[in-house]
């Protein structure tokens, strides 16, 4: 648990965080309930929160709207024979395929429009830049660089011979200007035994010193021997191209979050099968960098949420957008029993023409929801031994 906060923050942020998660849900099955809708499905029911139910609302065109007592886990759309054989009319298995393609990716979209929201509201007031290739449009971008301080510097070290100091502001290594503290050992690593140029900031005044690198990492000292620590984080504010900007990062985040889950899959797969055949250390490594990319419902209720809340509402809503994103990634994604596995599951017995009865879309539905049970379970125990 973050330390810095006070217990009654921990909770709020808890209460904030669940209320968030709930709204996103809630959002993601108003699309699959209009596209229903639109394509003669009939929605039986709408459900705030996960059942059991507690109260029935009232009927819309039809459809029983309740609240159930899991109000914080979400919602859901039911919609009738929601299973692919379904034959009766108004049913979800009546529908062509065509029209069970947009029922089911409609969720989809509705988070992906909430995430492009979201981003182009804070492209606005000002977005985290996270990363050194996020889009911007120069000539309307008033956000703040960011900086990126020396909060170590190890003895007898590349960095020390060079005089540089703790408090130092590093402004370019290599030429290249620095806005985060990630881009200073990747080039360090990508300069490894070279000369290379340091320019830093100190008492406000600008100075130039060159350092040669150490030619492979050192354990107790890295290529350059310094400790960098993000001091100020840099923003995008942007006026008339807010939309284009916020739109442009959706799809960058969206690619990077393509980018992490492979890196997070390749290690966890790398590393199982180096357990397996003797890899020692290194599938050790593997398994942990896996681990350490992975962030669980305690994480992010307990953690996460907390500390967003306390940073304030930019932050808060940056972190809405991205679980929105997240849920995009995952609906689309080949998983049996969410959205993408459904539609997979029907695209693939429609090409072979083959029958999709109840019974095998049920087993296989549920097997992959017990794979997806079994990880939380996993990612959750994670979550709680990194708190100790």
């Amino acid at each position: 648990m973050d330390l810095d906060l006070a217990w009654w923050q921990v909770v709020l942020g808890v209460i904030v965080g669940l209320l968030l998660l709930m709204i996103l849900v809630i959002i993601h099955e108003l699309g699959h309930a209009w596209a229903a809708v639109r394509n003669g499905v009939k929605v039986e029911e709408f459900g705030l929160g996960l059942p059991p139910r507690a109260k029935i609302l009232g009927k819309y065109k039809g459809t029983l709207i309740t609240l159930n007592w899991l109000l914080p886990l979400g919602g859901f759309c039911q919609m009738r024979g929601e299973t692919d054989s379904a034959s009766e009319k108004g049913s979800y298995g009546a529908a062509s395929f065509w029209a069970k393609t947009k029922i089911l990716f409609a969720g989809v979209f509705m988070n992906l429009v909430t995430a492009m929201l979201i981003f182009t509201v804070l492209a606005w007031v000002g977005m985290p830049k996270i990363f050194p290739s996020q889009f911007a449009i120069a000539g309307d971008n008033s956000g703040q660089r960011g900086t990126v301080q020396i909060d170590v510097v190890v003895e007898n070290s590349p960095a020390e011979k060079a005089g540089l100091e703790e408090g130092d502001i590093i402004t370019k290594v290599a030429g290249t200007a620095i806005e985060f503290d990630t881009q200073v050992p990747n080039l360090t690593e990508s300069n490894a035994g070279k000369r290379i140029d340091i320019e830093y900031q100190r008492d406000g005044e600008s100075h130039t010193t060159s350092a040669v690198l150490n030619k492979n990492r050192s354990a107790d000292q890295g290529y350059l021997g310094i400790a960098p620590q993000q001091k100020d984080h840099a923003t995008i504010k942007a006026t008339w191209s807010a939309p284009i900007v916020g739109i442009t990062n959706t799809f960058q985040f969206i690619g990077a979050t393509f980018v992490g889950l492979g890196d997070l899959l390749g290690n966890l797969f790398s590393g199982l099968w180096g357990l397996m055949t003797g890899g020692g250390e290194t599938a050790h490594q593997q398994i942990g960098e896996a681990g350490k990319s992975v962030a669980g419902p305690v994480s992010i209720l307990g953690k996460i949420f907390p500390s967003a809340l306390a940073a304030g509402p930019a932050t808060l809503l940056w972190i809405m957008g991205v679980i929105s994103l997240t849920l995009t990634v995952m609906n689309i994604l080949p998983i049996p029993g969410l959205d993408g596995g459904r539609w997979y599951l029907t695209a693939g017995f429609k090409l072979f023409r083959k029958k999709l009865t109840k019974e095998r879309e049920t087993l296989i539905n549920g097997i992959g929801m017990l794979f997806l049970y079994g990880l939380i379970i996993v990612v959750v125990v994670s979550d709680i031994w990194k708190l100790f």
